[in-house]
């Protein structure tokens, strides 16, 4: 399970499809080239402005080609008194950078839109922007409906077996699959900043938006303008710590659920329910998955799924478990399967329109290789079940996916950061980037501020907390940051 924004908009791709022109050839021989490329931004959506970059597919080898990477900019209302381009990236791996700045009004106060153009880019591999494709509508689903807990040896050759296929068809569905890395990508943000004639890269990145953020840190420091990395990954965790630590965030975000839930009067849950209530039912389902008044099932990976989407916004999310779990005793999984195509993105008629899960799953693997044998991962998943119950069956084989990749190159080694000041957030419990992590980033950036918000559910900024937006909004108007660490809640005010 990826690290992953569930966006509050919904935005269909076909509304977005008039950013996708042709540009005239180019002829980009140096990286010098590419930074100095001419582009034509056309008018899209009325007020909005679109254009297309391109990016070699290879820094190491910039004659093998070129990548077409999707831009959309939603401009400063206040031309006098603009600053420059704030760079927004809303997570995934896999998500849509023009699609979350298409709602840039519901991502960043008034007062940054008036001063800030604020540019969303979709990743290479992502959306628009040389898509990666692997499965079609019909394999994606049977993808996420399959059993992703073995309980034998042969369920666990069958999982093996599917990540190959998986993998397989990538391959043939993909050239030049092995490019598509986040550090590429943070050199094509580079590319677009200078593009676009800003000195310094200004960027709100959030979840996996944090390690974009980071690595581009890493590559560029004198480059770095006004960074804020919230919801952050840490970039030294193993493939293993990252999915271990995940899994037990989660498992917390259930302890904090049910709590919530047992002093609400129709909560679902028994009286003395626990996490435990949630094994059992996972259980009972994967012998008997739930139905719907569709062809639909809700298997046991779905509702799997489709829990762990509502445990990441407890404002929205907790809610919607409620009635799941309501109407799972009556053997219904119609909700469980809305939160699980909420986190998938699939449409009713059974369409996917984003590659979010093939472009996410390469992206993945080309960035946290798990160097762990098969066996390993098998043996190490009695750590995943012992320590965090729920969750750990289910994320302790992530790292069997990608195994059948051929070529894949050793991820870039993020050493101790040293640029302007960086604001990481962290949420306490963050049940998809455990507080932990921006502990850890925060220790590997050295002149960063944290900012710890106490609430439940993924990401600090933009949550209701007058403490947190109020601090990054001073950071990204002044370039200031407070002398001490921020400690914030839904009370606290500045």
């Amino acid at each position: 399970m990826r690290t992953r924004l569930i966006s509050a908009l919904a935005i269909c791709v076909l509304l977005l499809s008039g950013c996708v022109k042709e540009v005239k050839p180019v002829k980009l021989e140096t990286l010098q080239d590419f930074q100095a490329q001419p582009i034509k931004w056309r008018n899209c959506f009325d007020n909005l402005l679109c254009t297309d970059v391109l990016v070699p597919i290879d820094y190491t080898n910039i004659k093998l080609g070129t990548f077409k990477i999707a831009v959309l900019k939603h401009e400063a209302s206040n031309k006098e008194d603009r600053i420059g381009s704030m760079f927004v990236n809303p997570g995934g791996p896999g998500a849509s950078g023009v699609e979350y700045a298409y709602g840039a009004e519901y991502i960043v106060s008034p007062e940054l839109l008036a001063l800030y153009d604020i540019v969303g880019f979709d990743p290479r591999g992502v959306g628009r922007s040389a898509p990666i494709r692997c499965l079609t509508d019909d394999e994606s689903d049977a993808n996420y409906a399959s059993d992703s807990k073995p309980d034998n040896a042969q369920e666990f050759d069958v999982l093996v077996k599917e990540a190959q296929d998986y993998v397989a068809k990538c391959e043939k569905n993909t050239k030049n699959l092995t490019a598509y890395s986040t550090e590429n990508a943070a050199r094509d943000m580079d590319v677009i900043r200078a593009v676009l004639g800003d000195e310094k890269l200004n960027y709100l990145g959030k979840s996996y938006g944090t390690y974009l953020g980071t690595i581009y840190a890493q590559l560029f420091p004198d480059k770095v303008g006004r960074l804020v990395l919230d919801g952050a990954i840490d970039p030294h965790a193993t493939p293993l710590e990252q999915s271990l630590t995940q899994a037990i965030g989660f498992d917390s975000a259930i302890d904090a659920f049910v709590k919530d839930c047992l002093q609400i009067d129709t909560c679902p849950l028994p009286k003395d329910a626990t996490k435990q209530y949630f094994t059992e039912l996972f259980d009972a389902i994967a012998k008997k998955p739930l139905t719907t008044r569709t062809k639909r099932v809700a298997t046991e990976s779905l509702v799997v799924l489709g829990t762990a989407s509502a445990l990441y916004d407890n404002e929205s999310g907790w809610p919607m478990l409620r009635v799941a779990l309501k109407q799972a005793k009556a053997g219904n999984g119609y909700m469980f399967l809305s939160l699980a195509d909420a986190y998938t993105g699939r449409q009713p008629n059974g369409v996917y329109p984003t590659n979010e899960g093939d472009s996410g799953f390469v992206i993945d693997c080309l960035d946290w290789n798990d160097t762990r044998s098969n066996e390993q991962i098998a043996q190490d998943a009695k750590t995943f079940k012992a320590q965090a119950p729920v969750f750990g069956p289910y994320l302790a084989y992530s790292g069997v996916s990608c195994k059948s990749f051929a070529g894949i190159k050793q991820p870039i080694e993020i050493d101790q950061i040293n640029t302007a000041p960086i604001i990481v957030i962290g949420t306490l419990r963050d049940p998809a980037t455990p507080y932990s992590w921006a502990l850890a980033l925060h220790k590997l950036i050295a002149n960063s501020l944290l900012i710890t918000f106490d609430g439940d559910g993924h990401t600090g900024h933009g949550r209701g907390s007058t403490c947190v937006d109020n601090t990054v909004d001073t950071f990204f108007i002044t370039g200031k940051i407070p002398t001490e660490d921020q400690k914030c809640d839904l009370s606290t005010a500045l």
